[in-house]
């Protein structure tokens, strides 16, 4: 099938799945007229690769875990190399996942603390009195 077909059939579209390809994911042949053909098999394969996209996965990761796939949830084999990766990409979700906790605690008190000293407060130092829209 070409691209256009793999797009319509896996609702991803043909910049993602070029871009699947460059990066080891999905194999595609070229047919004498040069475009992108693919077999029935990346279907499945584009299904894998987005199951484990939404899991946090990089494309790094992802190619290093497909040939462990079956599925297209997908199931993954639990080879110790396998399993090594994917508690170290947990590991470093784990401490993204703090350090955003912590920003946000940090946040929320910024926010009481100038709540508490709103009320008929001076404005801000600097204040325009333009209204300024954040970033």
């Amino acid at each position: 099938m070409l691209i256009g077909e793999l797009s319509r059939r896996t609702g991803v579209n043909a910049h993602q799945l070029r871009y699947y390809e460059a990066q080891g994911l999905l194999d595609a042949e070229r047919g004498a007229n040069g475009y992108r053909e693919y077999d029935e098999g990346a279907v499945l394969r584009v299904k894998q690769i987005r199951h484990l996209l939404g899991a946090g996965l990089s494309s790094e990761d992802i190619a290093y875990l497909l040939p462990c796939a079956t599925g297209e949830a997908p199931d993954l084999l639990g080879c110790p190399e396998l399993l090594t990766a994917m508690r170290s990409r947990l590991r470093r979700l784990d401490e993204q996942m703090s350090r955003l906790a912590q920003s946000r605690d940090a946040l929320a008190h910024y926010i009481e603390t100038a709540d508490r000293t709103a009320a008929g407060s001076r404005p801000c130092p600097g204040d325009t009195g333009q209204e300024r829209v954040p970033a």
